[in-house]
């Protein structure tokens, strides 16, 4: 029918069906007519409402997400419909989810430094909040030279606690970025573990002192194995996949400036939006707020005499 449409300007209905039919397609005028004057069936009505609202869906959460994830957000976005029709929408628009690529190694481990034990033996697991933080560095190709870019994230939640963005990999990025976790989560954090790997930043006297501040225990993994920080790991893989070469990129990175501002709106969306697996398909902000609340409804009430 679309062949039809584009071409009865110029040659008629009657002549582009003659050709067709002496082509092995055959449709009659008639039938051209009648699926032209028929009203919309109500799948078609349904999809020209669900279309638009899929990809609007997509477009706001960086154009990264695949059927099931995109499911699962039209779903909580109010909207009933399976899982089946949420593919043949993003295939028939020609919209995918993105992959993550491999690792690039941004480690320089001090091989003269002490190093403190992995007390996480990759476990990287928490019963609450605020128990175990998890640490890494990567870094982002610019115009005006790399970006490197630090993440503290909270195993429990995934949340994203701190961050920074700089033009050198020195401690002085890693200690910014603990200082933005301590204000964000509580300036003495007792009992909490902060595990990294072997990188130098990671093993300076001034690193450990910070960590000392706000009660936290340091552990580091062993030198040149990535699973020994896989969660961190995972974390850098899908910021390079979803924003720093994702398909919302509008092209190359021209300053570290640029990078910064947007992993500013990037981690926002990470820790308020972004729907993580691990935790049931909900946003690590909501998967939070569940917890605490969930803990107070559960403390006994004390009766006033």
């Amino acid at each position: 029918m679309a062949f039809i449409d584009a071409q009865r300007g110029e040659f008629g209905v009657e002549p582009i069906c003659t050709v067709l039919r002496s082509a092995g397609v055959s449709v009659a005028p008639s039938t051209y007519y009648d699926a032209k004057t028929r009203p919309p069936s109500a799948r078609a009505c349904r999809d020209a409402v669900l279309g638009p609202a899929l990809r609007q869906l997509w477009e706001d959460n960086y154009c990264v997400y695949g059927a099931r994830k995109l499911w699962k957000a039209a779903r909580r976005a109010g909207h009933d419909v399976g899982r089946d029709q949420v593919a043949r929408h993003m295939r028939a628009a020609g919209m995918v989810g993105v992959r993550r690529g491999k690792r690039v190694k941004t480690t320089k481990p001090d091989l003269t430094a002490g190093r403190h034990p992995d007390l996480v033996q990759r476990q990287f697991t928490a019963a609450a909040p605020n128990q175990l933080w998890v640490s890494d560095l990567t870094f982002v190709p610019t115009w005006a030279g790399v970006a490197y870019v630090c993440f503290i994230l909270d195993a429990f939640s995934r949340m994203i606690v701190g961050w920074r963005v700089a033009s050198h990999m020195r401690t002085i990025m890693v200690l910014d970025a603990i200082e933005m976790a301590r204000w964000s989560r509580g300036k003495l954090l007792p009992g909490l573990i902060s595990h990294s790997d072997a990188g130098s930043q990671f093993t300076s006297i001034r690193y450990g002192e910070r960590l000392a501040e706000i009660g936290a225990v340091p552990s580091i993994g062993s030198i040149g194995d990535s699973f020994d920080n896989a969660l961190a790991e995972t974390v850098n893989g899908y910021y390079k996949a979803e924003l720093i070469y994702g398909p919302a990129r509008t092209g190359p990175w021209k300053t570290v400036e640029d990078v910064e501002l947007a992993t500013l709106g990037w981690v926002h969306w990470h820790n308020t939006s972004r729907l993580h697996g691990y935790l049931g398909d909900i946003p690590p902000a909501e998967f939070e707020a569940t917890f605490y609340a969930t803990k107070r409804t559960d403390q006994p009430l004390v009766e006033i005499q």
